[in-house]
């Protein structure tokens, strides 16, 4: 008897631990999960997230497994993240473990693909519990509600084509120079020196820009020299002499000319140009010019420096012969400012005979009209009249890209690439059409081609909003006035640099004032989030029905202000 019952107890035992084994995970509850971020984001085209659950002790059987599935449920649909499977310490598999008698932290990644109607989603965690085979429900937690999607707001759309930029100045500044030479210790001109080929052309030049009405003599100098040997006192003398003698002879020929408005005439000289001669000395071939170079450095004193120099024997008659007749001279600079045509006159032209206008002057005066239409029409007949300046072709196709003619504009690119293939402007026009085109990767190589486009930063910002790096994009932008530019600061919570740069656009439309009531809510300015708003839908009333979903409002009654 005392056998049979030890036995039946055994098997008493035994039955009571495989209950035990085979026991059901509790009901999880909300309060053990926290979403991040909260709400989640929408980024590009795609809900990433991250849902950390703290597990606690004793609530993981040691031979259970839950299997978590991330829901957004709206709209009376439910969209589906991949499962993760979490297991207890007795269970034989490579899921993460939760120790039963400790718990622990479980992290399960989240990532939705983007649909519209997501932005009043509830994030629900669904929850299937398993014990060997056997598997059972257990109830979904909501953890969240709501989805941002301001990222959305940026666009490869939304960035300003790249202009090649054109050279048309409306004045250009021109010197003209001739220098007069000098024997040694004199200051008399040479009739040599007035008839040299320099000298000819500069008194040419001078003369046709003072009878050029397009051109304005805007000053004269002279500035005369002596070579360092001979000493200050003697060469202070025959630079100013020199100086006396040029300018002498200047006015004389200017007068002989009839140039008579030519600026100011100034006029200076240096008594001992040693600058001249460490610069002549360095760009030369004199075997010691090393020896030469580091004496000049040693000494300041004009009067040791010019010893010390004689006393290299080996190499000073070299420098007497080749560096030293350099030094003494005269030269005569004028500055002349070359006035260009003024935005009328090339107006005027542009409507009775284009070709009269340099391909400079056309690209410039497309700048002088916001109106595309007509930049279409001025850019086409810079592209008829100067066909192989890529610029005219690559800026033709900027405006198709910004009309959304995408296929016209990637045919004035591929001209603009087969006139000058490594033109930066086309390179990033092309990157903004693979971008529309959801080609991020061919888009990337493109960017890396457009170092010097005037709108890489744009381009470049956007291609990281579009990969989800907000940081690098905020960083890309720069100082840049575009609505993605606001989205990567908003995004990345600078919301002074956000405001300051919205208000920078010179041209704003629907999306500049509703990003700016979205800075509005973020800073709790309600005057702010209120007149944007009015405005943004003003512009576009589709915009309307998106802030009464924006989780950016939710703390606004959208009723009193739409």
């Amino acid at each position: 008897m005392r056998t049979n019952s030890s036995l039946a107890i055994a098997a008493l035992a035994l039955g009571l631990l495989a209950t035990g084994c085979s026991k059901k995970l509790a009901q999880p509850k909300a309060e053990y999960f926290n979403l991040n971020p909260s709400p989640l984001e929408a980024s590009a085209s795609q809900v990433p997230g991250t849902v950390v659950g703290k597990i606690p002790a004793k609530y993981f059987q040691r031979n259970g497994q839950l299997v978590i599935t991330p829901v957004l449920s709206f709209d009376g649909k439910e969209v589906k993240a991949p499962a993760s499977i979490f297991q207890g310490e007795k269970v034989r598999g490579n899921n993460p473990v939760v120790n039963y008698e400790y718990g622990g932290t479980i992290n399960i990644p989240l990532l939705f693909d983007y649909q519209p109607g997501m932005e009043q989603a509830d994030v629900v965690l669904q929850f299937q519990g398993r014990n060997g085979s056997k598997t059972y429900a257990l109830n979904p937690v909501t953890i969240g509600h709501g989805i941002n999607t301001t990222a959305l707001l940026a666009t490869a759309e939304g960035i300003n084509p790249s202009i090649a930029p054109d050279k048309f100045q409306k004045v250009i500044t021109e010197k003209y120079d001739a220098d007069i030479m000098f024997l040694i210790n004199q200051a008399n001109i040479r009739d040599n020196q007035l008839r040299s080929n320099d000298m000819r052309k500069f008194n040419a030049d001078v003369k046709a820009a003072s009878n050029d009405s397009t051109r304005r003599i805007e000053e004269i100098n002279i500035s005369s020299y002596a070579s360092p040997e001979g000493g200050v006192e003697l060469n202070e003398r025959l630079a100013a002499n020199r100086e006396a003698n040029t300018s002498a002879y200047l006015k004389n020929q200017l007068k002989r000319d009839k140039v008579t408005d030519f600026g100011e005439l100034t006029a200076n000289f240096t008594a001992q140009d040693w600058e001249g001669f460490q610069r002549l000395v360095a760009e030369s071939n004199i075997q010691d010019k090393d020896l030469v170079l580091s004496v000049l450095s040693m000494y300041k004193d004009p009067e040791q420096r010019e010893r010390e120099i004689r006393n290299l024997s080996s190499v000073f008659d070299q420098l007497a012969d080749e560096i030293l007749p350099q030094l003494r001279y005269s030269r005569i600079t004028a500055t002349v400012s070359v006035i260009g045509k003024s935005d009328e006159e090339i107006a005027n032209l542009y409507a009775t005979d284009p070709t009269k206008l340099s391909a400079d002057e056309i690209l410039y005066y497309a700048t002088l009209t916001d109106d595309n239409a007509k930049r279409r029409l001025i850019y086409d007949t810079a592209a008829r009249l100067y066909p192989n300046d890529y610029r005219a072709y690559n800026n033709l196709g900027a405006i198709q890209l910004a009309e959304g003619d995408l296929r016209a504009a990637r045919a004035n690119f591929a001209e603009a690439n087969r006139i000058d293939r490594n033109n930066p402007e086309a390179k990033v026009n092309e990157a903004i059409i693979k971008m529309i085109n959801g080609d991020l990767n061919n888009a990337n190589s493109l960017l890396g081609a457009g170092a010097g486009a005037d709108m890489l930063p744009d381009a470049l910002g956007t291609y990281n909003l579009m990969k989800g790096n907000n940081a690098a994009a905020a960083t890309a932008f720069g100082d840049v006035k575009s609505n993605n530019a606001a989205v990567a600061q908003i995004l990345t919570k600078d919301y002074s640099k956000a405001k300051q740069t919205l208000s920078g656009i010179t041209a704003p439309d629907a999306t500049t004032y509703y990003l700016m009531a979205i800075v509005g809510a973020r800073t709790n300015n309600d005057s702010m989030v209120r007149t944007n708003l009015r405005q943004a839908v003003r512009l576009n009333p589709e915009l309307a029905n998106r802030a009464r979903n924006d989780i950016e409002f939710v703390n606004y009654n959208l009723t009193s202000i739409l």
